[in-house]
């Protein structure tokens, strides 16, 4: 449950976002995990998946100004709220010393060896949990494969998802094709016993919200016909006891787009950065409560076809406080800022920015 308080200087834009997205909401996500062994070294998964967080309206659900306000619980199965619907099935088996995934709804997360963050322990801002690689981390969900070796903390992986794997008609999508929205993915990395560091390289094809947050300005150019090449390094190292010293998660990601020839460029975003730190402290005020404060920047334009310089910035802040109310509850008061998540979009000489506040209840069982 909760809202979202805008400012700045511009009135209409004011008026506008508090009209159209100014109410306090209570909302609800919903995930029942099926899971099953058949050798006791394999994992098959089927993960059903509800929510109310309307898509058009509700900022926590990603609605405007900006898509930068969504939640990671944030969840509705297209335009009807409280449908349930299939959101995972893959499969998990190893071969030697390599472990394969199969799935038509299978998430990039999934296929990866090494996930280079352990930020967040209690999620709040969706875009925070991508470890700051936004683009060659990007989460798409959709039929594809994955294979990873693993061996004395070191990992190679390699995967390809299609967003649209499902659809018959290649014009529309399939797998291999021009409009699959496909994600093709490497990486390599090291885990040690409370430390991990990994470099990540992704291709994708433009549009599909492929590159889920950045400033509009940036997702806007995103969504013409072309290809992006992304990379990004991220890390985190943790206390190996508890302590005044958090854990500390770095990540930074760079995507460079070029664009299908039909496309008139000139003045769309050719290169696009990202970045973002978190800090964990365990057992804060009291054990099994964990503190915690994030900030970065989400995807925004750093280089234009054409050369001219973009005015794109902007910063992210959430701070939280999960409370471990019993084994399977836990209570989060949380707070996020948003610096200017119009970015190059801002009216020139004004100010806009967000702020949201809300408590988020987790039963889990």
């Amino acid at each position: 449950m909760g809202g979202n308080q805008f400012g700045g200087s511009d009135t209409s834009l004011l008026h506008e976002c508090r009209k159209t997205f100014g109410a306090t909401t209570f909302n609800y996500d919903n995930r029942m995990v099926l899971d099953t062994s058949f050798t006791g070294k394999d994992l098959l998964r089927i993960r059903l998946r509800s929510g109310n967080f309307d898509v058009s309206t509700n900022s926590f659900g990603g609605a405007g100004p900006s898509t930068l306000s969504q939640l990671e619980v944030a969840f509705q199965e297209g335009d009807q709220p409280g449908r349930l619907a299939v959101n995972r099935m893959y499969y998990q088996f190893p071969i030697g010393d390599f472990m394969v995934t199969l799935g038509s709804r299978v998430e990039q997360d999934t296929t990866l060896a090494i996930w280079p963050t352990n930020y967040p322990k209690e999620s709040v801002l969706d875009l925070l949990s991508f470890g700051g690689s936004i683009g060659a981390i990007n989460l798409a969900v959709g039929a594809g494969a994955g294979l990873w070796w693993q061996s004395k903390g070191f990992a190679i992986s390699a995967s390809y998802i299609a967003v649209n794997g499902y659809e018959g008609n290649p014009s529309d999508g399939g797998i291999g094709n021009p409009q699959s929205g496909s994600t093709a993915t490497a990486q390599v990395g090291y885990s040690g016993q409370n430390w991990a560091i990994a470099a990540t390289y992704s291709y994708l094809q433009n549009g599909n919200g492929l590159i889920p947050y950045g400033t509009n300005f940036t997702l806007r150019s995103l969504t013409n016909p072309g290809n992006t090449s992304g990379l990004g390094i991220g890390g985190y190292w943790q206390p190996t006891y508890t302590s005044w010293i958090p854990s500390i998660n770095m990540g930074w990601g760079a995507n460079f787009t070029s664009y299908d020839r039909s496309v008139n460029a000139d003045g769309l975003v050719r290169v696009s950065q990202a970045w973002s730190v978190g800090l964990q402290w365990n057992d804060a005020l009291q054990q099994g409560n964990t503190f915690g404060i994030g900030m970065g920047q989400p995807t925004f334009a750093t280089a234009l076809v054409g050369g001219d310089t973009p005015n794109d910035g902007n910063v992210v802040w959430e701070w939280w406080y999960k409370v471990q109310l019993s084994d399977n509850i836990t209570l989060t008061p949380a707070l996020f800022y948003l610096s200017r998540p119009l970015g190059g979009d801002t009216p020139e000489g004004r100010s806009f920015h967000q702020l949201g506040g809300l408590i988020k209840t987790s039963l889990r069982f």
